[in-house]
């Protein structure tokens, strides 16, 4: 293919080419012509979908380059543009790249290969109202083609039974206590990140599981949305997301990996790690004799117990953490005291570093096994997982009013903090990626078009939010979009918007 000459420069003739090297699709990248990848994969129906679109958007721009990668055949391609699902899309102009699309979405492909290829007159026409202007009529077929199969994959995902794929996907993450979802197998990693990650759990002595999400999509998307984490490799200790392949590294490197799977009593297999697992067990059994008494409530010795009770009631919130709020010691940590500092709530510490007794005890006393833990009211609130999803849902204001500690906050304040969280915000029925009704997709479609970026919030999780956000806006339907706080409006303007050319401007003054 790169050895084409005039072809690559002055664009495709209409057909689509496969790449096989990162150094193919480099040297057709400097090239003049305008040039759109897209990442497939053989496994996948969308993609193979998708791949018909493709070739007819080919056929109807021959002045750009429309190449195809087999994502997990070129893991070297893929890494360089962070592709981690199919059917995924790069948009490439004066050898630099300008847009990209993941999914399925005939319409919003046709529009931004018209923004990147078309001349003026045309890219003002390239929305999906008007596709066929956009693309050419063999487009139009193929769209309403693949528009009608997702619509039908819509519903038929809608009435499936979603409950018992989060139930396998619990019953992995905790089928071991340490868990790889990873691309290939330990003895054959598909990705130079998986790899990594494999590399670090074998240094650090653990043994694992895994699952290839490649041999199942359905795994693999569903552990998208299970763990809120879109790309893979996903590592997890004790059913709990450590992240990816960028934050194992990091633990690793600091020595907090080995922290947190001592913490979660994850066996070690190297002899430096057993010598000091053995002198913590010898610790944590003598922990009961050294006051000649147990507690019957928790096993502990009374004097140890005692001391706990009154360390978790010492201060109205107290956090306890690897290190010190100036310092924390684990990212865990830095995380809790960040969430406490943006909440500007008053609160103390104890560094468990700095007393093992506490550090051990306190696992059995709260039935908690890992660290940070966050007390409120003498209560425990959970870890830096828990405390982050109530600061999101405004649960932890609620609990700190409740506990008296801070003002009452009220459902307005509730709502303003809601429509203010992203420059960009929608209220919607579902999510982005499973819209629960047409008017929330066609913003969506609009959205993602245009390439804005936006928070959102799905109002069929919280009837407080969904009917006081009514009486907050005076705008009696969903979705509603909101700019800086400001209300934009439902579905019909947003399209209005989209159509006349305005909306990217509206939402970027």
């Amino acid at each position: 293919m790169g050895g084409g000459g005039g072809g690559c420069g002055g664009g495709g003739d209409g057909v689509v080419k496969d790449v096989v090297s990162k150094a193919e699709l480099d040297e057709v990248l400097h090239g003049a012509a305008p040039v759109v990848v897209h990442f497939w994969a053989s496994w996948c129906e969308a993609s193979k979908q998708m791949d018909q679109v493709f070739a007819h958007l080919a056929t109807d721009f021959p002045q750009a380059l429309f190449l195809r990668v087999e994502a997990e055949e070129q893991p070297e391609i893929s890494e360089a543009y962070a592709i981690a699902a199919v059917p995924y899309f790069v948009f490439f102009k004066d050898g630099k790249s300008v847009d990209k699309l993941e999914g399925a979405n005939p319409s919003i492909l046709a529009n931004k290969v018209a923004k990147v290829a078309g001349s003026t007159s045309l890219v003002e026409s390239a929305s999906p109202a008007s596709l066929g202007i956009a693309a050419g009529p063999t487009v139009l077929e193929a769209v309403k083609d693949v528009a009608k199969e997702n619509n039908s994959s819509k519903h038929e995902n809608a009435n499936s039974d979603l409950s018992g794929l989060t139930t396998r996907l619990r019953q992995l993450v905790n089928s071991h206590p340490v868990f790889l979802f990873m691309k290939g197998s330990p003895e054959q990693p598909r990705c130079g990140f998986s790899r990594k990650v494999v590399e670090i759990l074998k240094d650090e002595g653990v043994e694992f599981g895994s699952f290839d999400i490649l041999n199942d999509n359905e795994v693999r998307e569903g552990m998208k949305k299970f763990s809120n984490w879109p790309t893979f490799p996903q590592l997890f200790c004790k059913g709990e997301l450590l992240g990816g392949c960028d934050i194992a590294v990091a633990m690793h490197e600091s020595g907090e990996l080995k922290d947190v799977f001592r913490d979660h009593g994850v066996p070690i297999n190297s002899k430096e790690t057993k010598v000091a697992e053995s002198a913590k067990d010898v610790s944590e059994t003598s922990i009961p004799g050294k006051s000649g008494g147990v507690s019957d409530s928790t096993g502990l010795n009374v004097e140890l117990a005692s001391r706990l009770q009154t360390l978790v009631n010492s201060s109205p919130v107290i956090v306890f953490m690897k290190g010190g709020p100036e310092e924390p010691k684990c990212g865990f940590s830095r995380k809790v005291i960040e969430i406490l500092q943006q909440e500007k709530v008053a609160f103390e510490s104890f560094d468990i570093l700095s007393d093992d007794e506490v550090r051990q005890g306190l696992k059995i006393f709260s039935n908690w096994s890992s660290y940070p833990q966050l007390y409120i009211g003498g209560e425990l609130i959970g870890g830096s997982d828990i405390v982050l999803e109530m600061q999101k849902t405004g649960e932890l204001k609620k609990i700190l009013a409740e506990k008296g500690i801070v003002a009452e906050v009220t459902l307005e304040d509730r709502l303003k903090n809601l429509v203010t969280s992203s420059p960009v915000m929608l209220f919607m029925k579902g999510t982005p990626d499973a819209p629960r009704c047409g008017f929330s997709s066609k913003v969506i479609n609009a959205l993602q078009g245009e390439g804005i970026s936006f928070g959102s919030f799905d109002i069929l999780t919280n009837e407080e939010i969904r009917q006081g956000l009514k009486t907050y806006s005076n705008w009696p339907t969903y979705p509603q979009l909101y700019y800086k706080g400001e209300l934009i409006g439902g579905c019909d303007i947003v399209l209005e918007l989209q159509n006349s050319g305005e909306l990217k401007s509206t939402l970027s003054e």
